[in-house]
């Protein structure tokens, strides 16, 4: 069965970081694309960053680009999202992706 679980979500103050992980299972890591999304309340998702199988090839959304960055250890089957300089419109539910696949999702609140 694949599977997708998020982790490292929570509530941090503008300004701070978090690393958000991902860990998949069910098929081959190495070979797909990942990406990360959101969803803030009361909206649509929002396409955040992907990278390549090989984790040499990146890109970002203009609204996080410069504070986020996406990376992947195929070694370990996992996803990570590194955000820093948080701002209060990057709260919402962040979730890993592979191709339609989503997982359940992390919740990320930025607030004073």
């Amino acid at each position: 069965e694949v599977q997708l679980v998020e982790s490292g979500g929570g509530l941090v103050q503008p300004g701070g970081s978090l690393r958000l992980s991902c860990v998949a299972s069910g098929f081959i890591f190495s070979s797909y694309a990942m990406s990360w999304v959101r969803q803030a309340p009361g909206k649509g998702l929002e396409w955040v960053s992907a990278i390549n199988s090989g984790g040499g090839s990146t890109t970002y959304a203009d609204s996080v680009k410069g504070r986020f960055t996406i990376s992947r250890d195929n070694a370990n089957n996992t996803l990570y999202l590194q955000m820093n300089s948080l701002k209060p419109e990057d709260t919402a539910v962040y979730c890993c992706r592979r191709d339609a696949l989503r997982g359940q999702g992390t919740q990320v609140t930025v607030s004073s």
